[in-house]
């Protein structure tokens, strides 16, 4: 693969954005978080992207394949060439890193991008609790005791008026 179809590629997932970021590295995202980043002005050309933890071990052990520098704690590699996967594995690995990414973006700002109403379940669930709610007797629960505040209060009046240079 080169990078023109890397990019086509990257760009058919939905919501994916690409932007030029650190001078010449083309970076892939998904509602702001990176799934894969393409240093284009590099020779050879290198992608680097987030994978699983058992991937990642498998793939760094693999020649052509490093970790990523600076991201390789978050599970992310590197290819120092892209022609070190087969395109069909490259493919599954870039799916798999956008799969990694979007599932990691909550449900209510996947519904939004979606275009989807989270909110319509929500309604139903409220009644249902307050159904479940009004089937329970009410209890009545102990007045707190101001005791303690009062108490707490007389304290710091003390504690002020027994400062000096203060007039009572």
């Amino acid at each position: 693969m080169d990078i023109e179809a890397v990019r086509q590629f990257c760009l058919g997932f939905p919501h994916t954005t690409e932007n030029v970021q650190w001078g010449a590295d083309l970076c892939f995202k998904v509602d702001g978080k990176m799934f894969a980043v393409v240093a284009i002005e590099m020779v050879p050309q290198r992608i680097s992207f987030k994978c699983t933890p058992e991937n990642f071990a498998a793939l760094c052990e693999r020649s052509g394949i490093i970790p990523a520098p600076y991201m390789a704690r978050a599970q992310w590699v590197s290819l120092e060439r892209l022609d070190a996967l087969p395109d069909a594995e490259l493919r599954d690995v870039l799916a798999e890193s956008y799969r990694q990414v979007w599932e990691n973006i909550s449900k209510k700002r996947r519904a939004e991008l979606d275009g989807t109403k989270p909110a319509a379940l929500k309604p139903a669930l409220k009644s249902a609790a307050r159904k479940s709610a009004a089937a329970k007797p009410r209890t009545k629960t102990k007045p707190k005791t101001k005791t303690k505040t009062k108490a707490k209060t007389r304290a710091k009046a003390k504690a002020k008026a027994s400062r000096p240079g203060r007039r009572k």
